[in-house]
């Protein structure tokens, strides 16, 4: 990947800072996009720090506009976009019968709209560069399990609109790979289920069954190198 251009959303912690860390070492400019603002200008200064070059750029994939204007800007700035990681997403937790319309929709606009938003705003680099689209999934979009319903669900709309895409976007040069995570070292799951970050939550999945961070990284990057249809991490 050395000097491509990389957009990452949820880059500020768990895979997708670690994949961005990996695009660098591979001589990649990364453009972080998250809504903590303090988490990727540090991730920024870190990676220019270590001799690579990167963009910190705050928003919110629930804001269209937010992704429109780092996309524009990730392109300016880089010359253009080469690979893109729709990789920002959360999980609303909890029995179906006791949740809201409301939760449900919180869920979908961030992980699937915030996904299909992420696609327009990038397109059009994509197709210039003939580029190649990641897609964070879950296994959670191939087995449903209780109590994970609505994220299931929106995991299960994101491989449907992935697997259309594949075939859409291969003419014009574009590759699209699912990428289907199962435990991995993230935030995650110290999210509630408004989209805030509980620092002080302890994780409920037990660290021998969470994969390292960096070794989720390393496939996903050799994933998209190889223009992989799906990857199951």
């Amino acid at each position: 990947f050395e000097g491509m251009s990389v957009f990452i959303t949820g880059a500020s912690s768990g895979i997708g800072a670690a994949t961005a860390r990996m695009f660098a070492r591979e001589g990649a400019k990364v453009a972080l996009f998250a809504r903590r603002a303090d988490r990727v200008e540090a991730l920024a200064d870190e990676i220019r720090a270590g001799g690579g070059a990167a963009l910190a750029l705050p928003g919110d994939v629930t804001r269209r506009e937010d992704l429109d204007n780092a996309a524009a800007r990730t392109a300016s700035e880089f010359g253009g976009i080469d690979v893109v990681l729709a990789n920002a997403g959360f999980g609303v937790s909890g029995i179906l019968a006791d949740l809201t319309t409301a939760d449900l929709r919180r869920q979908f606009d961030v992980n699937v709209f915030g996904v299909v938003d992420t696609l327009y705003a990038t397109l059009p680099y994509l197709r210039a560069s003939q580029g190649r689209l990641g897609i964070v999934s879950s296994v959670a979009g191939h087995i449903s399990t209780p109590t994970s319903g609505a994220y299931c669900a929106s995991k299960f709309a994101l491989e449907g609109l992935g697997g259309a895409l594949y075939c859409e976007l291969a003419g014009e040069g574009v590759s699209v790979t699912m990428i289907a995570p199962g435990f991995v070292e993230s935030d995650i799951r110290s999210t509630d289920n408004t989209g805030q970050f509980r620092e002080d939550w302890p994780d409920p999945v037990p660290k021998w069954l969470c994969m390292p961070v960096d070794q989720a990284a390393r496939q996903i990057v050799d994933a998209l190198y190889k223009r992989r249809a799906e990857k199951v991490i």
